[in-house]
């Protein structure tokens, strides 16, 4: 699978846990990290257990496995790497603080 193919269906399985503010990023020409970088926030704990879950069945159905899994549902920011595309899962106070969006400024929003 492309990296924007992925980055496109993990918008869409965050999506459809009713994660807010989902937002990707295109920083292929300014990060040698990943290509894209996928941003959305939930408002509980469980919403984002249920969101990073998602995400990981409709990859591990695609035939792809992340590569690193970072934080817990609890700790209100959530990483899922799978180092062409990286998923960021955030509580809304927690993302608002650390503005990881602002880092990437620069970067095309993708459609």
């Amino acid at each position: 699978m492309e990296s924007l193919d992925m980055a496109r269906h993990a918008r869409e399985a965050l999506l459809s846990k009713k994660a807010s503010g989902v937002l990707v990023l295109d920083v292929r020409k300014i990060s040698p990290v990943t290509d894209y970088y996928v941003l959305a926030s939930g408002a509980t704990a469980p919403q984002l257990k249920a969101m990073a879950n998602a995400v990981h069945r409709q990859f591990k159905d695609a035939g792809t496995h992340h590569f690193r899994r970072s934080g817990m549902p609890e700790d209100g920011w959530m990483v899922l790497d799978y180092v062409d595309v990286v998923i960021h899962i955030f509580l809304k106070e927690v993302r608002e603080y650390y503005a990881i969006e602002e880092l990437w400024a620069d970067a095309p929003h993708v459609e």
